[in-house]
This record gives structure tokens, sequence and C-alpha cells, in this order.
């Protein structure tokens, strides 16, 4: 659980804002290096406060992702190893944290953590819940303010759709207004009616990028098709399959609308005399790799879908600092409570990014380690030279997925000269020693998620 110490009084700390995105690659954003003129307003947080160089999704999938940023924990130690698995009711999380600090707690958005349904549920109030409002036993501890949809895919489209509020009533987008435009509208409606007796803690979950489930594709605000035609195509995608080159221009449209929306958002904080007293957070839960690496857009081990956008901008995350050392999504809770005067709890598995822009951090990771569900039961670093993933041969894993006692060498590239990941290594005699030390430096990052130390074998 939390500590019960905090530092100060709750009314001197300062409000924390997590804006967090859906499917969204780090190179979107121009101070990642995208070239077209998408993201004018986060360039300017990069430019004022800290960016993040080398960020990484620890679960490139959507539930387990959230699992860890909500807990600190891998998703293996959650339970929500993959999608469409709850969060469990008594787990320690950071609206739990930060309330128990006298901070007021809020969410609005895509939450993906509410129910337990699958292909084949036998559970027919679990399935409802996907689609219906989630009791609040299953927010996760967002007590104060709830304005959320479990799974927003299913309830939504880009110019339609609603969440559910507190009491669970739907609330309707207006007709005609883009999805990220009406999101935002109860954001700022949230931050006009707040009395200033507490400080906030609001999690605002977008799923913009991700694309659209029941029409195949991603929705951008009308017109992105023309707007963006023009792109530059990303050197990973290049002379590749998949279908970037029809769903590109839409993707950056829902970028570019969460860009002017994070610009609403400050606007609304300046004028009511809140930004300088907030820590803004921008970031994702994975990337997005237009079916080149498997036959959808995710849970897979290339930077394309691990690496993800971090910025941080307000008290104690200023001055246009770059950071450059490797950073995951699971060092975001310990980061999150730190800066509302809480101890990071022993449960989080993570280390406060404070450590590394203030210049204090110690025996910062050199690797980055991912679990990989779904799609298959795989596992994952990345150091800046390499990426070395294996996974579990087909019956290995254990029900859903979940680990393994086998794994099979998958994938190694060579980043420093292979930086789109386009020559594998896995099979390469003189990469045999190469292999040997990361899969050591694999199985002790296994080890400190909880896991048992696998058996890992040579690809044939």
């Amino acid at each position: 659980m939390c500590p019960d110490g905090t530092r100060g009084e709750a009314a001197d700390r300062p409000n924390i804002l997590v804006v967090f995105s859906d499917q969204q690659r780090w190179d979107t954003l121009g101070c990642y290096g995208q070239p077209l003129d998408i993201t004018p307003n986060l360039d300017t947080l990069a430019r004022e406060g800290v960016l993040f160089e080398n960020t990484f999704t620890c679960q490139p999938v959507c539930g387990p992702a959230r699992s860890c940023i909500q807990t600190g924990k891998y998703a293996t130690e959650t339970g929500c190893f993959q999608n469409d698995i709850a969060l469990p009711e008594d787990e320690s999380t950071i609206a739990r944290c930060l309330s128990q600090a006298g901070y007021e707690v809020g969410y609005i958005g895509k939450w993906h953590l509410a129910s337990n349904h699958g292909p084949a549920p036998d559970d027919e109030a679990e399935l409802a819940m996907a689609t219906g409002p989630a009791p609040p036993e299953r927010r996760g501890g967002y007590k104060d303010f709830w304005l959320a949809s479990d799974v927003l895919e299913f309830t939504s489209h880009s110019y339609d759709g609603h969440m559910f509020d507190a009491a669970g009533d739907k609330r309707e987008f207006p007709p005609g207004r883009y999805r990220v435009d009406a999101h935002t509208d109860w954001v700022i409606e949230y931050l006009r009616t707040r009395t200033g007796d507490k400080p906030f803690f609001l999690f605002v979950s977008y799923i913009e990028p991700h694309h659209q489930n029941d029409h195949s594709h991603f929705e951008g605000p009308r017109g992105s098709k023309e707007r963006f035609k023009n792109f530059v195509v990303p050197g990973d995608l290049a002379d590749t399959e998949g279908d970037w080159r029809e769903e590109y221009p839409d993707y950056l449209g829902c970028c570019h609308s969460l860009d002017e929306n994070v610009g609403r958002i400050r606007s609304e904080l300046a004028r009511l005399g809140q930004w300088e007293n907030t820590l803004l957070v921008y970031t994702s839960d994975h990337g997005c790799h237009f079916r080149t690496r498997n036959a959808e857009y995710k849970r897979s081990c290339h930077d394309s879908c691990l690496r993800i956008p971090l910025l941080l901008h307000g008290p104690g995350f200023r001055g246009g600092k770059v950071v450059r050392e490797l950073v995951s999504l699971i060092d975001l809770p310990p980061t999150i409570v730190r800066v509302g005067g809480v101890s990071p709890p022993a449960h989080m598995r993570g280390r406060p990014v404070q450590d590394v822009v203030e210049g204090t951090a110690t025996e910062w990771p050199e690797e980055v380690f991912a679990q990989i569900s779904e799609s298959h039961c795989g596992r994952a670093i990345r150091t800046k030279k390499w990426k070395y993933s294996v996974r579990a041969p087909d019956g290995a894993g254990h029900p859903g997925f979940r680990d393994s006692e086998l794994y099979v060498e998958d994938f190694l590239y060579d980043l420093e000269v292979d930086l789109y990941e386009r020559d594998n290594l896995v099979r390469d005699p003189a990469y045999r020693d190469v292999r040997a030390e990361l899969a050591a430096r694999l199985k002790r990052r296994m080890a400190e998620a909880g896991e048992a130390a696998p058996e890992i074998s040579p690809a044939d």
C-alpha cells in the first residue's frame, strides 16, 4: 500500500494532470523529428519543460499498459496481462496514493480496466460493463470525479458517442463535435468547477490516435486525408507492406487534434491562474506499426510499437532539458506520486524520473524491459545499442499467455547500424556471445518483475 507519510501540506503541492493518448508513436511530434507541423503546442512544452528522448512502454497492449501506469506494477503482477481483465478492486493505485495524500482525484476518458470479458464470456454483467458504466469499486480509486467509458472505442466514434458519469448516466458527445474536442470540453469544464481547496490529480485518457475498431480505420478530423497527404514516410515503414499509405494522414490528423487540445487545456489553466502550479505529463500507452510487423498495429517488440513520447512540464520540470537515458512507462507511477509528496511504495517497480532530471540517479538501468501478450507470449529488453526479444513456443505459456518456463530467441537488432530493425541477427553465429549476455540481462529483469527465470533456447 501507499506510505502514510507525505512531505508538506497538500495545499502547497502542485496539481498533476496526465494526458494519455492511445497508440501514439513518438515520432508524430515535431520535437522528436516529425517534419510536418503536427504538434506546435507539445513542441513548445518540450522547449520549456523536459523532453525524454528514449521512452518505451512496458506492455504494448491497451489494458495491460494501463494497469502498469495506474499501479507501478508489471502486467503479470496486476493480473491484467491481456486486454479485458479488470484491475483488482483492492489494488494500490496512484489515485489511492494521491487521495491519501490530500489530492482530489479524477478521471476522464478511456479506462479499459473495469470489465472481465473475452471471446466467449460467461458473465453477462461483465460483458455489459465493457459498454456500460463502471461501478465505483472498479474505478481504481478515482473517487472524486469520474467521466469515462471502459472501452471508449465501443461507445463512440470520431463524431458521436458517449461516456458515463459517476452516477452511471450517459453523457453524449455533442452532434458533429470531433471526439477529442468534446472530450476536452469536459476536461475544461472540470477545471472550471474546482474549488481550489485541494490540489487535483486528473488523469485524461484520450482514445486518439487509436484506430476505430468497428470501422477498421483511423479517423482524424474531417479533411485530415487531404491536409496531411504529403507526409514524410517514417523510416521503419518505408518499402514495407501494411496499411500506412492510406491510414497515416488520418493518424496524423488525430495527433494534430490532440496537440490543439493540449493547447486548449494549457490556455484554460493559465486563465485560471493554475498553469505555473500544474505538472502536465504527456505520454501514450504504446506505438503503432501499421500492420508491418504482424497482422495488426501493436503487440510487437519493435520500436515502432514500444517507443512512445514523454514530456513533463511544470514544477521541477522546466528549462528545456533533454533526458537521453532510457525511461519506461513503469517509471511514471513513482514519478507522479513523488510529485504529490508521497514516497513511492515498495511495490512500484520503476524509478522516479526526477533522479535523472536532477542528475542524482545512481545505477540507472541501461535497458528497458517489456512483456508482450495476446499475439504471443514474449519478453524483450532494449538498450541504446541492442534489441533482444524472445517468445514462448505455442502451448508453452500459461493460459492467457501470462508467462512461460521456456522461451526461444526471436529477434536481435543492432540499433546503432540498423535503426529501423530490418536485419534480424538472432541466428547469426557471430552474435552468439551478445545473445548470451542479453539473455542473462533479460532473465534478471524478468526476476525483478516477479517472474521465474526461464530457459531460453536459441532460434532454430
